[in-house]
């Protein structure tokens, strides 16, 4: 199975292509999301466990399956990179609960870490075990990648961490 290049949504308002592939649903694997992110032109490892990374600036992207046969999950989970302090957790709890009840995806969370740094992570899922098709999954997929990325710019804005980011810049990008 392959993923017609042409395929991949663009948000951009136009008219989407519609995807080249299998009729029928698919059971979506790790080769058919290499071939994604190759087309996406983004850059991935196989981390240690077999677990596909896409890594970034701020934050890395997991595309996991998890499960067997028909009870298969895809999950795409985002750790963001960037420490808060443990007095901020609050503040960061009304943040990602005003983004839970506002968007889809990525649904996201936090985690207190031993040093008391809280992290966040987002995620979203989909049963794949059963078969989906393919326009659903690389449409899906893009978007929770996409969305990953908008998550981290929210975040920014939100909690007023602009010079934060531009400060850690090189002179050369500022």
């Amino acid at each position: 199975m392959t993923i017609d290049p042409s395929s991949i949504p663009n948000f951009g308002g136009q008219p989407e292509p519609q995807p080249t592939g299998p009729e029928g649903p698919i059971v979506p694997d790790q080769d058919l999301v290499k071939q994604l992110l190759d087309q996406m032109e983004l850059k991935y490892v196989v981390d240690d466990e077999g677990d596909l990374a896409a890594p970034w600036e701020q934050f890395r992207t997991y595309f996991m399956f998890r499960g067997e046969e028909e009870q298969q999950i895809f999950s795409v989970r985002t750790f963001y990179d960037r420490p808060h302090a443990i007095e901020l957790k609050p503040k960061l709890l009304e943040a990602i609960d005003d983004w839970n009840r506002r968007t889809l995806w990525p649904k996201a969370y936090t985690h207190t870490h031993d040093d008391g740094t809280v992290r966040l992570i987002g995620e979203a899922s989909m049963l794949v075990g059963t078969g989906v098709s393919l326009e659903h999954f690389v449409s899906s997929t893009v978007s929770w990648i996409r969305a990953s990325i908008e998550f981290d710019k929210w975040l920014i804005e939100q909690l007023g961490l602009e010079a934060e980011v531009d400060d850690a810049k090189p002179d050369d990008e500022a």
